[in-house]
């Protein structure tokens, strides 16, 4: 399933919207399922946010684009423009250095 999720965003943002502009979570699992696309909403966020953080797609807040780690509430879906942020990596996690004893 999360295959056909990931195809019907590209779908949707290649052929269905003019460069620039955004598909919502709702387009995208209405056209993979329909019927009963709600029970996809988790999936859709969930695959657009790993697209997001390969730096695929571009995730919309208030037309705005958003950290795919730490986003929350309604969001958009758009295609990668010159310009656009680069999906920040996580920092590293350091290992605890010892302290010396005299």
């Amino acid at each position: 399933m999360a295959e056909n999720v990931e195809t019907a965003i590209f779908d949707l943002l290649n052929a269905k919207v003019a460069p620039g502009k955004s598909v919502s979570p709702e387009e995208v699992a209405r056209a993979v399922d329909p019927e009963a696309w709600r029970r996809l909403l988790g999936q859709v966020r969930a695959i657009a946010r790993g697209l997001a953080r390969q730096g695929k797609v571009i995730i919309l807040r208030h037309n705005k684009p958003a950290d795919p780690g730490d986003f929350k509430g309604v969001y958009r879906i758009r295609l990668p423009m010159t310009g656009d942020p680069t999906p920040r990596e996580p920092a590293p996690q350091l290992e605890p250095q010892e302290e010396e004893t005299p």
